[in-house]
């Protein structure tokens, strides 16, 4: 049930310096519906999709969301890795902000929250729905900053902004949980379609029994796939998580991990051709990490399993490639001609033994 304002208010002020720090969820949970996260997972990755109201920058964007290191935003949304920051983003399209996501008395939050400075003549209602595009709604703002008056905002003063995330399983897959703000004339199945999930899954993810309940503005929990990995759950970057078409940066920049649905859903990482000095090429005994070699109907890949204490770690990464095998890895031209299979090998002795059966009869 809705509070209002002056209920609110009249609550958390006597609260407002009693509370640890650790309260900033409780209070910013009854704003409005965030997403829910009941993992106990540390933390995770998590995107929402960003529309600038007017033309803008990378490095602009970057500095918005408080983001350390551009390569993220680079490999959120594919693009190359050399690209400038000053590079236009244009207005009204989306782009997508990654940031890690941590859980919270069932709540998600930024685990590094972007730092908003207040300027002249702003407020609550225009940082959240127009600076932040209705990422955030001023109500999110003001309790998770536990401002008393959301009209009452002075120039500098620095605000955290709590966006939207998520670190649970969706029907036990893990998933990149994507913030998308809902745009006039859309539709449940529409979205849906958009981000290859069913009307279903969303529905149930975002409490909507209905959805015909849908309201242009509100940001809905859109879960996208993300590859399987052979990344083990002691590294430091685990989960790590990369959608479909987009990559990412890892182990000190010294790896880049990439998704590609059509490479069997698989994570396919290799060492950054940006990396520097520091780091130390990756192998598994004679193969570089990526490198692939096949034998028969079997490939092996060298596959990035994490990092650790500055030290990356590989394991080898075996598949079937044969027809018939069950496997339904990727495979090429190329790889059968190498050795053949067993099963050719068979029907071609079978056909022998036919025609010298048949030899003998005449």
């Amino acid at each position: 049930m809705a509070s209002s304002p002056a209920m609110f208010f009249s609550c958390t002020t006597a609260l407002l310096f009693m509370a640890l720090s650790s309260s900033n969820y409780l209070i910013f949970a009854n704003a409005k519906s965030p997403f829910r996260c009941n993992s106990g997972a540390a933390a995770c990755t998590a995107l929402v999709g960003y529309v600038p109201p007017n033309a803008t920058t990378l490095s602009a964007v970057q500095t918005l969301f408080s983001i350390d290191n551009l390569s993220t935003i680079l490999g959120a949304n594919n693009l190359p890795i050399s690209s400038p920051s000053n590079s236009p983003v244009p207005a009204n399209r989306s782009i997508n902000i990654p940031f890690p996501c941590t859980c919270s008395n069932g709540t998600g939050l930024p685990s590094q929250p972007p730092i908003y400075t207040v300027v002249s003549g702003d407020g609550l209602y225009h940082i959240a729905a127009e600076v932040f595009s209705g990422l955030v709604t001023f109500q999110q703002i003001q309790a998770y900053n536990r401002l008393p008056d959301a009209d009452n905002i002075t120039v500098g003063q620095r605000l955290q902004i709590p966006l939207p995330c998520s670190c649970d399983e969706v029907d036990g897959n893990q998933v990149l949980h994507y913030g998308h703000v809902v745009q006039s004339g859309s539709s449940l199945e529409g979205i849906a379609q958009q981000y290859n999930t069913s009307q279903a899954t969303l529905q149930k993810l975002n409490d909507l029994t209905d959805p015909r309940e849908l309201v242009a503005g509100d940001v809905l929990d859109v879960p996208l796939r993300a590859c399987s990995s052979a990344v083990k759950n002691t590294s430091q970057d685990y989960p790590l998580l990369v959608s479909n078409g987009t990559y990412l940066t890892t182990a000190s920049d010294c790896v880049v991990c990439e998704c590609d649905a059509s490479i069997s859903w698989k994570l396919q990482c290799k060492p950054s051709q940006n990396s520097s000095s520091h780091c130390i090429q990756p192998r598994c005994s004679n193969l570089i990490l990526g490198n692939t070699t096949t034998s028969g109907c079997n490939r092996t890949t060298c596959a990035y399993a994490g990092f650790t204490n500055q030290t990356i770690q590989t394991t080898l990464d075996s598949e079937s490639i044969c027809p018939g095998s069950g496997n339904n890895g990727s495979s090429s031209a190329g790889s059968d001609r190498g050795g053949g299979c067993w099963r050719g090998w068979t029907e071609a002795l079978l056909l022998i033994h036919l025609l010298l059966l048949c030899t003998c009869l005449v």
